[in-house]
């Protein structure tokens, strides 16, 4: 089995056409360390996620300013709210500089954030001081998440 960037679940080099089979296997998906597998109580069987299990395909911004709270949608349904307990980081290629958004969904497994929502989130952003420095990020549930040097984007 294996998950593509795309977020598309594949068995067999197959897609898997069935939204609810794809939700149910989402629901038994565990991280160990580098590592994915689907767990069942009588078996474990190791899976290749290209780059995360989910997708973040929408999301939604509930109060303004400080008291924002974003609430990402996936596609196998999940629902999380970025805070504390699910941050949101970005790394960004080396050669490139092309930003890879992502938002912790659940116990080590994480959602991309697709591009038009990360471009949605780029337009309600703001800069703010970050370990000594001024940063454009994101607010959500209270903290702040730093995307890039508020002075690598003005010369970008």
């Amino acid at each position: 089995m294996r998950i593509a960037r795309d977020g598309t679940w594949f068995y067999l080099g197959t897609p898997i056409g069935r939204p609810e089979l794809v939700r149910l296997f989402s629901t038994i998906l565990r991280k160990d360390g580098d590592e994915y597998f689907l767990i069942t109580p009588v078996e474990k069987v190791g899976i290749t996620v290209e780059d995360a299990p989910f997708v973040a395909v929408d999301f939604e911004v509930t109060d303004l300013g400080q008291e924002q709270i974003l609430t990402f949608q996936t596609n196998v349904g999940d629902n999380v709210s970025a805070g504390p307990d699910a941050p949101i980081r970005v790394l960004r290629d080396v050669t490139t500089g092309e930003p890879s958004p992502y938002v912790l969904v659940r116990a080590n497994l994480e959602a991309l954030i697709d591009r038009k929502s990360f471009y949605r989130l780029v337009e309600i952003g703001t800069h703010q001081e970050h370990e000594g420095q001024s940063w454009f990020g994101l607010r959500s549930g209270g903290d702040f998440f730093p995307i890039i040097p508020s002075e690598e984007l003005v010369e970008a």
